[in-house]
C-alpha cells in the first residue's frame, strides 16, 4: 500500500516537473523573442553624423600611411 502511494507521488512530481520545464521553454523563447526585436531595432537606428565623421577621419589616416 505505501508502495503504490509513492509511485503516485512520483507520477505527481514527473508531471510537475514536466509542467515547469514546458513553463521554462515558453519563458526562455518569449526572452528570445524579445531579445531579438530589441537587437532589430538597434541595428536599424541611423549612425549618428558625428561618427560617420570619426570613422571618415580614421579611413583618410589609415589610407595616408599605410598601403
Amino acid at each position: 500500500m505505501t508502495d503504490s502511494s509513492d509511485s503516485s507521488r512520483r507520477d505527481e512530481g514527473g508531471k510537475a516537473g514536466t509542467a515547469g520545464l514546458e513553463e521554462a521553454r515558453l519563458r526562455q523563447q518569449a526572452i528570445g523573442v524579445k531579445l531579438r526585436h530589441m537587437f532589430d531595432e538597434v541595428v536599424n537606428e541611423p549612425v549618428p553624423d558625428e561618427f560617420l565623421d570619426i570613422l571618415k577621419r580614421a579611413d583618410s589616416r589609415s589610407g595616408e600611411g599605410g598601403a
